[in-house]
Formats: C-alpha cells, sequence, structure tokens
C-alpha cells in the first residue's frame, strides 16, 4: 500500500480528494493532511511517504516553495502538483524542480484516477526494473557504487540529492536507492545523512561558525532539523556537542599547564 500526503489550505478539498482516493480501490492509503506547504515540510522530515499531492496556492508557504525545500531532502518521494488553469507558468516552474505530474482544478474523478494509476504503473515498472537489473551481490561489479562515492566526495553535501547523484552516472533513482540498500545495507538518505553530520562534528570542533552557518553548509536549511538529525546520530545537539569538545580542550589545557609548574 502507497502512503499519499495531501496538502491544500481548503480541508472540504482535502477531504473530497481523500474520498475520492479511498473510491477508485487502488492499493494507497491517505496517511496524513497538512493545510500549507511549512507544515507539510515539518511532517515529511520525521515521516516516510510515497507520494505528496500539493496544491499550489497556500498561505505560510505556497506548493512552489514547498517543491523546492523537498528536492534537497533526498526523499524517496514523488510529488504531483494541483491548480488552476490560469496558473500554468507555476505548473511549469514546479516540473522544471522536479515534480512528477500535475492535476488541473476542478478535478475530475476520472482525471485523479488516470493520474495516479500512471504513477504507480511507473513506480512497478521502476521496482520490476531494479529486480531484474540488480545481480547478486556477490557478482556486482563495484563500478557503479565506486563512481556514484566518487560524484559524492566532488560535490557538496548541500547540493547531493538522490535524484542528482543518479543522473551524473545515468541510472534510474530507483536503481541507486536497490543498489545502495543491497551493497551497503542502508538507504541512500541515511548514507547522505551520516557523512553530513560527520562534517558539522567536523566544523563544530574546529571553526567558530554559528550553528545556522554550519547547517547550511552540510546541506540544512533549516537549523532545528539539523538539530534534529544531529542528536539522533551523534546523541546530543549540535551545541551540546560543541560544548564538550570546548570543555575537552579547556581540560587538556589545564593539564598541560598543572605537569609544566611541576606540581
Amino acid at each position: 500500500m502507497k502512503k499519499i500526503l495531501l496538502v491544500d489550505d481548503e480541508r472540504w478539498v482535502r477531504t473530497a480528494l481523500k474520498w475520492t482516493i479511498n473510491k477508485l480501490n487502488l492499493p494507497l492509503q491517505v496517511v496524513h493532511e497538512c493545510n500549507n506547504g511549512l507544515e507539510a515540510l515539518d511532517w515529511i522530515k520525521i515521516n516516510e511517504v510515497d507520494l505528496i499531492l500539493t496544491d499550489i496556492r497556500m498561505p505560510i508557504m505556497d506548493g512552489i516553495a514547498l517543491v523546492k525545500e523537498l528536492s534537497g531532502l533526498n526523499g524517496e518521494f514523488d510529488v504531483i502538483v494541483i491548480s488552476v488553469h490560469d496558473e500554468f507558468q507555476f505548473i511549469q516552474q514546479a516540473m522544471r524542480s522536479g515534480v512528477t505530474d500535475y492535476l488541473l482544478k476542478p478535478i475530475e474523478e476520472t482525471e485523479i484516477k488516470v493520474c495516479l494509476e500512471k504513477w504507480l504503473n511507473k513506480k512497478g515498472n521502476q521496482v520490476k526494473m531494479s529486480e531484474t537489473s540488480i545481480p547478486e551481490k556477490e557478482t556486482l561489479p563495484l563500478s557503479t557504487i565506486e563512481r556514484v562515492m566518487d560524484y559524492i566526495k566532488k560535490t557538496p553535501l548541500d547540493q547531493i540529492t538522490l535524484k542528482e547523484a543518479a543522473e551524473s552516472i545515468h541510472i534510474n533513482p530507483s536503481y541507486l536507492s536497490q543498489l545502495f540498500k543491497q551493497q551497503l545495507n542502508k538507504k541512500f538518505v541515511d548514507y547522505i545523512t551520516e557523512l553530513r553530520i560527520e562534517e558539522g562534528k567536523r566544523l563544530l570542533q574546529n571553526t567558530s561558525l554559528r550553528m545556522s552557518e554550519i547547517a547550511e553548509r552540510v546541506g540544512y536549511s533549516d537549523l532545528a532539523y539539523f538539530s534534529n538529525n544531529f542528536k539522533k546520530v551523534v546523541g546530543c545537539s549540535p551545541s551540546e556537542f560543541r560544548n564538550n569538545h570546548m570543555k575537552k580542550g579547556e581540560s587538556k589545557t589545564n593539564r598541560g599547564s598543572t605537569v609544566d609548574s611541576g606540581i
């Protein structure tokens, strides 16, 4: 069952969409609803979802801004935007940002059905391609993983996404995702998160940069999201990590002074 997040500032629209999706009898489930992009972004950071259906016109954070923020999360989800006929320039902008498809209001049930079935078929084909294309672990050449690792090493952490990494070596993002799970026993997003946190630790230890600057350098536009991921991996917040490092440095300095004075 594929999980869907609905994002629209009008409750009746969300209710109608959810009712229609349930009526289609497809392997889809609406697991959550949000009334603006910022609320959706916060939810997505701590929850997994397969598809996001989002309106373009919303208060606080609109659909275009949401799509741009989502592109930096390395999430394994797709986005379908919802708009009206006279906003086609916004749809084009969203499509350039990696959106999978779009729906135009007023939305007919048949249009939703065709759109979602097309998306499901695409996901099914990607899975089939991954299953038939990835050889057994023992026989798989390391060249593909090595090429991805080379790309990751050469690319700033704030610019790395699953889609860009896959495109850099001309393979399907779903294939790369499956490859990481099989060869490294972890998701692509988790691997990149580990790299970002390690670089964050290095910057916390060796620079006096502000937390927000460090977060941006390692690929987090949201300081709270960086702090949350850092604590999950390291066990303490970035500020606690820096303070502990400074205390250790002061302790070593004091011990050195004690030895030098002959006490």
